[in-house]
């Protein structure tokens, strides 16, 4: 009998071996790519005595076709309700109405932490000599900085005040065809994504947490990420982990948190990957990591992410790519975000023997060439396959 998830006084949560799951299957190539990753975390799932209840909701493109709305409330609710639910690429409107569903969907829900583990799957296509030593985790905060849409237009009556405000206030020289926008990295936000940080890399034996930030320049929203992040260190975790400072960089047994300029990082990651563990970085810096990351081993098609907050136990995972809808219905693309996705998702339910089989299944496929065009591109001697048939073929090696 299906059942909802539920949360327990200790925090973790108590899932059925029949959990009811929503799921938005998304816009453009999620016709196509939902399906592909449905059919493996059912196989999956089914494999260790479980069965998934899917519960599909609607947004996006669709939703607004059906409905009039772009994210109907009853979707929201689904998700706040089941606590845990997975979707597929969404349209965002142009115009006018929400800035960005996914936005919307991780402020409603107070979703603070955006998860994207990066890592390289052997025989998976890659730019750099090295890929190997890809293995991070970005914990990137998710309901603040820029993101937060607090702007004003340029040549509008509210840029107009705001900039005379700022220069009778604070004396601040802002040119007068300027938008603004406000930027805000509370205490709160900072320290509640970097617990969680910290907390992911003693429990999953990690060796370091680094903070990036650019607080060189930004010293009061950035700077203060850096030294709430100190702070926390000492004052939560001191039997477990140490910053940089207070152990000139040798840490012993407990985990090294430490920091790191957002510019010299996207050197790093590169130039010396395998000095970098867990990442704990604002909103738009981890944009810009997470993607770069995902190019060293195979792109953001096959790069998974997770939206959690793990004080109520709500947690929304997708595929971190757009809806490519000139290729909607080919059967044709990769569904390797979707299906990375559903992995993190089975670990975050505490399903992780299924978790590791379909990555077993996956990497098997891939190193036998069974690939879709954007791997089969990159690959000598590759078999080319339909999105439908990769699914097949993962589900073959389960």
């Amino acid at each position: 009998m299906a059942d909802t998830i539920t949360l327990n006084a200790d925090g973790s949560l108590n899932v059925s071996d029949e959990p009811i799951i929503p799921f938005i299957r998304g816009d453009g190539t999620g016709v196509d790519i939902w399906p592909a990753a449905q059919l493996v975390m059912d196989a999956a799932a089914t494999k260790h005595g479980r069965k998934i209840a899917w519960k599909e909701v609607l947004a996006g493109q669709r939703a607004f076709d059906e409905t009039g709305e772009w994210l109907p409330e009853a979707t929201v609710e689904a998700f706040r309700d089941q606590l845990i639910g997975i979707k597929g690429p969404l349209t965002t409107p142009v115009g006018g109405g929400i800035r960005s569903l996914n936005v919307a969907l991780r402020q409603i829900l107070d979703l603070y932490v955006c998860l994207r583990p990066v890592r390289w799957f052997q025989g998976v296509p890659s730019p750099v000599k090295h890929p190997e030593k890809v293995d991070m985790v970005i914990f990137r905060e998710n309901t603040e900085d820029i993101y937060a849409g607090l702007e004003v237009e340029a040549g509008t009556p509210e840029a107009a005040k705001l900039i005379e405000m700022l220069r009778d206030s604070f004396g601040w020289d802002i040119r007068p065809d300027s938008g603004v926008g406000i930027k805000p990295v509370s205490e709160t936000g900072s320290k509640r994504l970097i617990r969680a940080a910290i907390r992911y890399a003693v429990e999953r034996g990690r060796k370091s947490v680094t903070m990036v930030h650019k607080g060189n320049i930004q010293k009061f929203t950035e700077g203060a990420f850096r030294n709430w992040g100190y702070e926390l260190t000492r004052d939560e975790f001191p039997d477990v982990a140490v910053g940089w400072d207070d152990c000139d960089g040798r840490p012993g047994d407990k985990v090294l948190v430490k920091d790191a300029i957002a510019d010299i990082t996207l050197q790093q990651v590169l130039t010396r990957p395998d000095e970098f563990d867990v990442i704990a970085t604002t909103n738009l810096n981890g944009d810009y990591i997470s993607d770069a990351l995902a190019a060293q081993v195979g792109g953001i098609g096959i790069a998974p992410g997770g939206n959690i907050n793990y004080v109520t136990g709500h947690g929304i995972f997708e595929a971190t790519h757009g809806t490519a809808p000139k290729y909607a219905g080919q059967d044709k693309v990769n569904p390797g975000s979707v299906l990375l996705s559903g992995v993190m998702m089975f670990e975050h339910l505490g399903w992780r023997d299924a978790a590791a089989d379909i990555v077993r299944a996956l990497e098997a496929t891939i190193a036998d060439k069974v690939v879709t065009y954007d791997f089969a591109r990159l690959m000598e001697g590759a078999t080319q396959v339909k999105t439908s048939e990769f699914a097949a073929a993962v589900v073959d090696r389960l």
